[in-house]
C-alpha cells in the first residue's frame, strides 16, 4: 500500500532504474493509448520482479520516486499493488482473472480480540454469504481459514503476490486455503483493532467482480446484506467485543478503507471504554489534540481525561494516511468524531510535539491541557491489558 517511505540510500539496480523510467513515462502520458503502452511495459517488469521475489528493487524505486517524483511514485505504487493482488490462471483452456480481497471487521473490547483459525462450518457459511451478497454471480470463491490481525497480514508485495496465487488456485479447485498459523507473528493487543477475512475470487475473463458491478446491485445493499446474513457467523468470533463489519473489496483498497474507518471507530471505542470502565460520561471528558512530528507531521495524538482536572486517563493515535499532511483538516475530523461520541470540550494545541514514547513500556505519550506529553494512566487499573490504540 502507498505509504511514506524513508529508506536507506541504496544503490540503484538496473531493474529499479527501469521501474523509475517506466513509472515516470506513465505519469507524463498525455492520453489513454499512451497510458496503455506504458502500463503494459511497467506491468511486465513488475510481474517479473514479484515472481522472482525482488522486493528490494521495488521498494528502492518507490523510495526514490516518493521524494523526486510523487506522481510517478503513485503510478508505480498503484501498479505494484494491482499486480500483487491479481493474476490470471487457466483451467481446461478457460482463462480466469484472480483477485485477492479482504473483508475487514472493526472491533473493540476490554478483553482480547481474537485472531484465530476459523472453524470449518464458519468458513463454509462465510464463503456462501460473501458469494451471495458481495461478489457477482458465476464467480468462484476461496477463503483463508484464519481471522487475521494487522500484524499477521502479508509483510511484502511478493508475499501478497504468492498468497494471491495460492488462494486463486484454491478458488478454482473449489476449496479453501489452510493457513499454517504456527508461523504467523504474535498479535499486539489494543483496545480497538481490525480483523480481516482474506480470500480470492476467480472471475471468468471479462466478467463482473462484485455484486455492485451488476445492473441490479449497489454497495449499500451489499454491505447491509453482508452484515445481516454474515453477522451471525461472525458473532462467535468476537465474543466480548463490539464489532462492525466493513465491505469486502480488493485487498489493498480494503486495507486502506479499514485504516480510515478505524480512526473514528477508535475514538468512539475510547469514549465508550472510559464510560463503561470508570463511569465517566462523555460530557465529563476533555479531549486534547496535538500534532506529532518526526521528519514531517506523522500523526495526531489525543489525550482523554476529566474536564475538571489535568490528568490523561487514555489516549488515541490518529495517524496520517495516504496524501494527508498538516494542511489536511484531520483535526476537524477528530473533533467531529469526538463530538459525535458526546465529548463537548475539545482543545487543539498548535504545538510541534515530538514522536515521544515511554522508555519503560513503549506506549505513546499524549498531550495534556498544559501542553505537555504525558503517560496515560487510568485511576483504577482495569482487568484488560494494554489500552492504547493503533
Amino acid at each position: 500500500m502507498k505509504r511514506s517511505r524513508f529508506g536507506a540510500r541504496d544503490r540503484l539496480s538496473r531493474d529499479a532504474a527501469e521501474l523509475q523510467r517506466l513509472a515516470t513515462g506513465l505519469s507524463e502520458s498525455g492520453g489513454k493509448l499512451e497510458d496503455a503502452y506504458w502500463e503494459a511495459q511497467l506491468a511486465g517488469v513488475v510481474d517479473e520482479l514479484l515472481k522472482n521475489g525482488a522486493e528490494d528493487d521495488i521498494n528502492i524505486a518507490l523510495d526514490r520516486l516518493f521524494e523526486a517524483n510523487p506522481s510517478a511514485h503513485d503510478e508505480l505504487a498503484d501498479m505494484v499493488e494491482s499486480r500483487a493482488e491479481t493474476t490470471r490462471l487457466e483451467v481446461d483452456g478457460a482463462a480466469w482473472d484472480i483477485l485477492l480481497f479482504a473483508a475487514p471487521v472493526l472491533a473493540w473490547s476490554r478483553f482480547s480480540i481474537a485472531a484465530c483459525p476459523l472453524p470449518k462450518s464458519t468458513l463454509q457459511t462465510l464463503t456462501v454469504q460473501l458469494g451471495a451478497h458481495v461478489f457477482a454471480t458465476g464467480n468462484k470463491l476461496a477463503l483463508a481459514d484464519f481471522l487475521f490481525s494487522p500484524d499477521q497480514l502479508p509483510r511484502s508485495f511478493c508475499d501478497t503476490w504468492q498468497l494471491t496465487r495460492e488462494l486463486g488456485e484454491a478458488a478454482l479447485a473449489g476449496t479453501n486455503l489452510t493457513v499454517d498459523s504456527a508461523h504467523l507473528p504474535e498479535t499486539n493487543r489494543f483496545l480497538a483493532d481490525v480483523r480481516y477475512l482474506i480470500g480470492a475470487i476467480a472471475v471468468p475473463r471479462g466478467g463482473a467482480l462484485f455484486r455492485w458491478n451488476e445492473k441490479d446491485g449497489a454497495k449499500e445493499d451489499a454491505l447491509r446484506e453482508w452484515t445481516r446474513q454474515g453477522g451471525p457467523s461472525l458473532e462467535p468470533l468476537f465474543a466480548g467485543c463490539a464489532w462492525q463489519p466493513l465491505l469486502a473489496d480488493a485487498y489493498h483498497a480494503a486495507c486502506r478503507n479499514a485504516d480510515r474507518g478505524s480512526r473514528p471507530y477508535s475514538v468512539k471505542a475510547s469514549i465508550a471504554f472510559l464510560q463503561t470502565t470508570l463511569g465517566l460520561m462523555p460530557d465529563a471528558i476533555r479531549a486534547v489534540i496535538g500534532p506529532c512530528y518526526d521528519r514531517r507531521m506523522e500523526e495526531y495524538r489525543v489525550g482523554l481525561g476529566p474536564k475538571d482536572g489535568d490528568a490523561v486517563y487514555h489516549g488515541i493515535v490518529w495517524p496520517l494516511l495516504g496524501g494527508e499532511d498538516e494542511s489536511t483538516d484531520c483535526a476537524g475530523e477528530i473533533e467531529a468524531a469526538l463530538r459525535e461520541a458526546g465529548v463537548k470540550e475539545v482543545r487543539f494545541l498548535d504545538h510541534h510535539f515530538p514522536m515521544e514514547f515511554c522508555d519503560d513500556c513503549g506506549a505513546p505519550m499524549f498531550p495534556n491541557i498544559d501542553g505537555e506529553l504525558v503517560h496515560a494512566e487510568m485511576p483504577e487499573q482495569p482487568s484488560s491489558g494494554s489500552q492504547h490504540l493503533h
